[in-house]
């Protein structure tokens, strides 16, 4: 017989999805059948696993510790050390600078990404057990393109990710990106458009109106600073598609410099020739919190930003 004690991190969901993390290799009716038998308890009662859990509850294993281990596997993450350039940190979340080139979440099972290091890096410093790992594993909220760099957040604790989830998902969040493009733009512009994506190239196209399948996008941009053909630009997503930011300013003209998927093949091959730039010029450089739930009520307004990575002072060389 095994007890647990429900904690922070497990609070809030129902008893049935915790079991599955803690027995992750049984099956559910496995689950039910354990539960229908009081085999599993919560608090000393027969449970049917729709039971919304607290902290402090206790939950009764009534199985051999030979089940239990059979039925149970913490996948813990071989990775290689990374040191993770850590913008904030705090009991619930992290922001961290990803550098271009570093997956945010896995392609396929063999990749390694932000995910991973992330909970690497909690394990290594000790706040986060193998134990624990058994029903809750720290995960990212926002994702970036491979080639992007810039601000992620990390969710260490349940409520982290639940929170700061909900922002990311209902928009209230503000992002802010920094990119060099072709040309010069000289004011700043909202434009609009319509994007629709072909899954089988995982590539967007842009329509100035409607077409079958498409959604509507909105991005905004001002110039910061102007050097050689090139501008620094500050964007400011309104909608958040898929590869919006690229795909929106090639087709108006001004795409960003390394970008080898909507970007200009000779503009591409001179920044490679002259500044030794390989990969898409854009960054996540700024978040903005909007009004926050408890417990995460204290970073409600905070702003953050990332400085810019040192490719982009190779052509902007006077912007500070």
């Amino acid at each position: 017989m095994q007890s647990l004690i429900v904690s922070n991190n497990e609070a809030g969901q129902r008893l049935d999805k915790l079991l599955t993390k803690y027995l992750n290799l049984a099956g559910k009716s496995f689950l039910y059948k354990m539960m229908r038998k009081k085999n599993i308890t919560l608090n000393g009662k027969k449970c049917d696993g729709s039971e919304k859990l607290l902290s402090g509850d206790e939950i009764k294993l009534f199985l051999s510790d030979e089940t239990i281990s059979k039925f149970s596997e913490v996948k813990i993450p071989d990775v290689k050390k990374i040191n993770l350039d850590i913008i904030y940190e705090d009991e619930h979340i992290l922001l961290v600078n990803k550098p271009s080139g570093m997956l945010s979440q896995k392609a396929k099972d063999t990749d390694e990404s932000l995910v991973e290091y992330l909970i690497d890096y909690m394990i290594s410093s000790g706040q986060l057990s193998t134990e624990q790992l058994k029903s809750f594993r720290p995960s990212i909220c926002n994702r970036l393109d491979r080639n992007t760099s810039g601000l992620v957040v990390g969710g260490k604790s349940l409520a982290g990710l639940q929170v700061m989830s909900e922002v990311f998902k209902d928009r209230s969040i503000h992002k802010y990106y920094n990119c060099v493009v072709k040309g010069e733009v000289l004011k700043r512009q909202t434009i609009t458009g319509f994007s629709i994506k072909n899954e089988a190239t995982n590539q967007v196209a842009i329509h100035k109106t409607s077409v079958p399948g498409s959604v509507p996008i909105i991005t905004e941009y001002e110039p910061i600073q102007h050097y050689g053909g090139y501008t620094l630009l500050k964007v400011t997503l309104i909608t958040g598609r898929t590869h919006q930011i690229r795909a929106h300013l090639s087709s108006i003209g001004h795409p960003i410099v390394g970008d080898y998927k909507y970007g200009d093949s000779r503009v591409n091959e001179e920044a490679k020739k002259l500044f030794h730039i390989s990969s898409q010029m854009l960054h996540s450089f700024q978040v903005v919190f909007p009004d926050l739930k408890e417990p995460l009520a204290y970073l409600s307004g905070k702003s953050f930003q990332a400085p810019l990575p040192k490719t982009f002072t190779k052509i902007c060389k006077d912007w500070r």
